[in-house]
C-alpha cells in the first residue's frame, strides 16, 4: 500500500492557505505553519481578478467569493480635482475577461480558504525554518519549536522577506525599496455614495472602493523615501489628501488613526533563477513581490498555488510555467508605478491628456492594463486548457 505523501506549508497567508486546500484535495497530509498567533491577517482589502477567481473554482471556491462581489456601475481613473480620465464598469470587465472582479476584506477570503483544512492541518504561533531542502532520495526537513517534520513536499510562502528563499538562493539580493509607501483603511463611511476609483495626482495616488458588507476600502500611496512614519497617520493623509475631491475627505473624516494601516511597498527586481530547489517551492511575495499597482500580488500567489499542485511531483515544470508569468506581471506592476506616482509636473499634465483620449478611443485602460492577465486559466479541471510559456494567458 503506497503512503500518504506529506506537504508542509510555511506561511498561513493566501497563497499558502490556497496551496494548502488544494494540496488536501489532492489526498495529501497537509501541516501549515504559520508563525503569528493566528490566521486572522493584519490587513486590508484585497481586488481578485478573474484569473484569481478561476484558480480558485479549481478548489470550488471560486463561486463563493463572486457572491462577495461589491462593485457595480460606473468607476475609473480620477485626478484630484474630480476629473474622470478614464471610465468603466462591472458588466465591460466581465465581459472582456470572463468573469468580474471581486473586492473583499482579506480575513474574509482567509477564513473561506481556511475553512477548507481539517482543523488539525493549521499550526499557529509555529515558526519554521528549513533544514534541509531535500532532493529525489531524501525528503525535506522542516525545524519547528515541537519538532521536526519531514515533508515529501515543502510549500514555501513566507512573505517578501522569505527566509526559506534566503536559505535557497543566498546569493540573491532580494527585494528592493519600491520608492513609495501606502496607507490602507477599512471603515465604515456612513452616507458616503461614491462610484469607485482610483485618482491619480502628482507623485500621490488614492483609491476609494466599497465592499459588500458596507464598509469602504481605501487606500493611498506616495512617494517618500523609506522608513518614513508619522505620529498621526490619519493626520499625515489629511495634510496630503484632504483637499481632493469627494468622497476622499468623507473618509479621512469617518477613520480614526488607529484604523490606519502604513507600509513601505518593496518588491523583486531581479527574478529568482527558479521557483524551487530540491523538495521545496516558493509561492507568493517570497517568489516574486511586485508593487501593488496591478493589485496582482495575491492574484498570483493564488495562480501560483493551483498551478504548484498541478505539477507537485515535478517541481521544475512549476518554474516553468510560473517564472515567466509572474516576472512579467512583476515588470508591468514596476512600469505602472512609474505612470502613475510620476512628479514631474509637466510630464503630469502630458500622462493625463493622454489617459484622457486614450479612454475615448477605445477601452478603459484600467481594463486594458488587465489583458494577457485577467484572462489566465489554469491547466486542471475544470478548466485544463492549454498554456502559453512566456506570458501564460
Amino acid at each position: 500500500m503506497t503512503a500518504t505523501k506529506r506537504a508542509v506549508v510555511i506561511g498561513g497567508g493566501i497563497g499558502g492557505l490556497t496551496a494548502a486546500a488544494a494540496l488536501h484535495l489532492r489526498g495529501l497530509r497537509v501541516t501549515v505553519l504559520e508563525r503569528a498567533p493566528s490566521l486572522r491577517p493584519i490587513g486590508a482589502a484585497i481586488s481578485l481578478s478573474p484569473n484569481a477567481l478561476r484558480a480558485l473554482d479549481v478548489i470550488g471556491l471560486g463561486d463563493e467569493i463572486r457572491d462577495l462581489a461589491a462593485w457595480q456601475g460606473d468607476g475609473g481613473l480620477r485626478t484630484p480635482g474630480g476629473r474622470w480620465l478614464s471610465r468603466s464598469n462591472a458588466e465591460a470587465a466581465a465581459a472582456r475577461f470572463g468573469g468580474p472582479l471581486v473586492l473583499l476584506h482579506r480575513a474574509t477570503l482567509i477564513d473561506h480558504l481556511a475553512a477548507r483544512l481539517p482543523g488539525s492541518a493549521v499550526r499557529t504561533a509555529a515558526d519554521a525554518l528549513l533544514a534541509d531542502p531535500g532532493d529525489r532520495d531524501r525528503p525535506a526537513r522542516v525545524r519547528t519549536p515541537a519538532g521536526e517534520l519531514e515533508a515529501d513536499l515543502v510549500v514555501a510562502a513566507d512573505g517578501i522577506h522569505s527566509a526559506v528563499r534566503a536559505t535557497l538562493f543566498p546569493d540573491h539580493p532580494g527585494p528592493v525599496y519600491s520608492g513609495f509607501t501606502t496607507w490602507r483603511v477599512v471603515i465604515p463611511v456612513p452616507g458616503a455614495d461614491f462610484a469607485s476609483h482610483e485618482t491619480w495626482g502628482r507623485g500621490r495616488i488614492w483609491g476609494t472602493h466599497p465592499l459588500k458588507d458596507g464598509r469602504v476600502y481605501a487606500y493611498a500611496a506616495a512617494v517618500t523615501p523609506a522608513g518614513g512614519h508619522a505620529a498621526d497617520e490619519r493626520a499625515e493623509l489629511l495634510h496630503r489628501y484632504g483637499d481632493w475631491h469627494h468622497p476622499v475627505p468623507a473618509v479621512l473624516a469617518a477613520a480614526r488613526p488607529e484604523d490606519v494601516l502604513r507600509h513601505d511597498v518593496h518588491h523583486i527586481a531581479e527574478p529568482l533563477p527558479a521557483y524551487h530547489r530540491g523538495r521545496v517551492a516558493l509561492v507568493g511575495d517570497a517568489a516574486h513581490a511586485m508593487p501593488p499597482t496591478l493589485g496582482q500580488g495575491g492574484n498570483q500567489a493564488i495562480e501560483d498555488a493551483i498551478v504548484l499542485v498541478h505539477h507537485h511531483d515535478d517541481l521544475s515544470a512549476y518554474t516553468a510555467a510560473r517564472l515567466p508569468r509572474t516576472a512579467a506581471v512583476a515588470r508591468q506592476a514596476v512600469k505602472v508605478a512609474r505612470l502613475n506616482l510620476m512628479t514631474n509636473r509637466a510630464g503630469v499634465v502630458v500622462r493625463d491628456a493622454a489617459l484622457a483620449a486614450l479612454s475615448k478611443a477605445g477601452p478603459a485602460l484600467f481594463l486594458r492594463s488587465f489583458d494577457g492577465i485577467a484572462d489566465w486559466r489554469p491547466p486542471q479541471p475544470p478548466y485544463a486548457s492549454r498554456q502559453t510559456q512566456v506570458g501564460e494567458r
